[in-house]
C-alpha cells in the first residue's frame, strides 16, 4: 500500500515540477515561406506575419469554423476550402483578393447568382451578425488563414470525415 501512494506522490510532484518549471510551447512558428500565399490572380504573393496567421486563425474559428471545420463545407462535402475546390470556382478562389470579395459578397460555385442570403458575409451582415464588425484587414488575415492551411496541414484540410 505505501509504495502505492508513494509512486503516486512521485507521478504528481514530476508532472507539477514540469507544468511550473518547463516552458510551454503554445503554437508553432511559420517560417516566412509557409506564411507567404497568393495575393491575386496575377500570382503575386503576400507573406502574412505571425500576428494574421493567429488572428485569422482566431477569426475564422469564431466566424466561419461552424460550418467550414478542418476545411470541410458542411452544407456540401463536394465543395470545401483546399486549393483545388478554390481554384476550379468561378472566379477563382485561391487568392487572399478573391476570397476576400467572396467574405464580402459570396456567389454561387460558377460565379453566376449571389448567395448572400444563405452565406455569411459582409454584405448580408444583419442575417450574420458575426459578420458585422470585420475589417477588411480581418478579412485579408482570414483569407491568409484559410489558404496557408492546405500548407500547414497538408491533406487534412478539406479532407472531411477521414480526418474529422
Amino acid at each position: 500500500m505505501i509504495k502505492k501512494n508513494t509512486i503516486y506522490v512521485l507521478c504528481v510532484t514530476v508532472s507539477l515540477w514540469f507544468s511550473f518549471f518547463i516552458p510551454s510551447v503554445y503554437s508553432v512558428e511559420l517560417d516566412e515561406a509557409t506564411r507567404t500565399v497568393t495575393l491575386d490572380s496575377s500570382k503575386k504573393t503576400i507573406t502574412l506575419t505571425p500576428e494574421q496567421v493567429k488572428r485569422g486563425k482566431r477569426l475564422f474559428n469564431n466566424s466561419c469554423a461552424q460550418c467550414h471545420n478542418g476545411g470541410i463545407t458542411k452544407t456540401n462535402p463536394n465543395i470545401g476550402l483546399e486549393p483545388e475546390s478554390l481554384s476550379l470556382a468561378t472566379p477563382a478562389r485561391d487568392n487572399i483578393v478573391n476570397l476576400i470579395d467572396y467574405m464580402k459578397d459570396p456567389t454561387s460555385y460558377d460565379g453566376q447568382n449571389s448567395i448572400a442570403e444563405l452565406h455569411p458575409s459582409i454584405k448580408s451582415a444583419e442575417i450574420f451578425p458575426k459578420m458585422k464588425n470585420l475589417t477588411d484587414e480581418d478579412l485579408l488575415s482570414m483569407a491568409g488563414y484559410i489558404l496557408l492551411q492546405p500548407t500547414v496541414v497538408q491533406e487534412k484540410w478539406g479532407g472531411g470525415k477521414i480526418y474529422y
